[in-house]
C-alpha cells in the first residue's frame, strides 16, 4: 500500500506510540482517526495533527463503541485501510504477593484491555476492509497489533500482562491466515523498553537507568521508531503473520 493513500484507525492514539502512528500517517499525506479514552489528549492531539485527524472516544473493551466508532470514521474518512491496535496497560502486580494473592478481577481487566480490545478493533477494521476493491496486488488492507517483549521475556509481577501480550502474539498467524483470502495482512510488533507515558512518569535516572539495559542503541525506544516499522509494513507487502521485536536486542532479566 502506498502510506499517503492510507486511511488509518489507531486505538491509544491520544499518546504515546499510538499518537506517533498518527503523526507518521498524517506527515505521510495519509488520514487517521484517534480511538482514546482520553478527552483532553484526544482533543489536543487533533489540534495538533490538523484537518487529517479526527478523534473519537473509545473504550476498546466495549464492542458496540468501538464498532460504532469504527464504523463513523471509515466514512468520515472515506475508507479505511490500515488499524494500529496501540490501547493496553502495563500495570504490574505479583500472582502472590505481600497483599495476597492476585484478584481474578485484576487479571481479567488486563486481559480485556490488552487481548480483548485488540481482538475486538481488529475484526470490525477487516470487516471494513473487506469491502475495500483490492489493489493491483490484490491488498485490501493491514492491522497492526502491539504485543510486548514481555510476552517472551516476562518478568516478575507480569503475569497477567505477559499472558495479555503473548495472546497478541498467538492470533497473529492464525488472523493472517483466515484474512488472507480477503487480501488482508497482520502483523504485530513487540517493543522492548520505549519511552511511554508510563515511562515519562519515572525519574529521569531510572529512565536512564533502564536505557541503559538496552544492549543498542543502549537507551530508551522512540514513538517515532515504532511508527518507522508501522510505515514499514504498510508498504511492504511481504511482512505478514508476524510478530516483530523491536528491542534493541534486550531480553528482560527475570526482574
Amino acid at each position: 500500500m502506498l502510506i499517503q493513500d492510507t486511511r488509518a484507525v489507531v486505538s491509544g492514539g491520544a499518546s504515546g506510540l499510538g499518537l506517533a502512528v498518527a503523526e507518521f500517517v498524517v506527515a505521510a499525506g495519509g488520514k487517521v482517526a484517534l480511538f482514546d479514552v482520553n478527552d483532553q489528549a484526544g482533543v489536543e492531539a487533533v489540534h495538533t495533527l490538523g484537518p487529517a485527524a479526527s478523534f473519537y472516544k473509545v473504550d476498546v473493551t466495549s464492542e458496540s463503541a468501538v464498532a460504532s466508532a469504527v464504523a463513523a470514521a471509515t466514512a468520515a474518512m472515506g475508507g479505511l485501510n490500515l488499524a494500529v491496535s496501540c490501547a493496553g496497560v502495563g500495570w504490574p502486580k505479583r500472582m502472590v504477593g505481600k497483599e495476597g494473592t492476585m484478584p481474578g478481577d485484576f487479571f481479567r481487566k488486563v486481559i480485556e484491555i490488552n487481548l480483548v480490545g485488540t481482538l475486538l478493533l481488529c475484526k470490525e477494521a477487516a470487516a471494513a476492509m473487506q469491502r475495500n476493491t483490492p489493489n493491483a496486488e490484490g491488498e485490501r488492507g493491514a492491522l497492526v497489533m502491539t504485543a510486548s517483549v514481555a510476552a517472551f521475556d516476562g518478568q516478575i509481577g507480569q503475569v497477567a500482562y505477559a499472558a495479555s501480550k503473548g495472546g497478541v502474539v498467538g492470533m497473529t498467524l492464525p488472523m493472517a491466515r483466515e484474512l488472507a483470502s480477503s487480501g488482508i495482512r497482520v502483523v504485530t510488533i513487540a517493543p522492548g523498553l520505549f519511552m511511554t507515558p508510563m515511562m515519562a512518569g519515572l525519574p529521569e535516572e531510572a529512565r536512564d537507568s533502564l536505557g541503559k539495559q538496552v544492549p543498542f542503541p543502549p537507551r530508551l525506544g522512540r514513538p517515532a521508531e515504532y511508527a518507522q516499522l508501522v510505515g514499514q509494513v504498510i508498504q511492504n507487502p511481504m511482512l505478514n503473520g508476524e510478530t516483530i521485536r523491536l528491542d534493541g536486542a534486550i531480553r528482560m532479566a527475570p526482574r
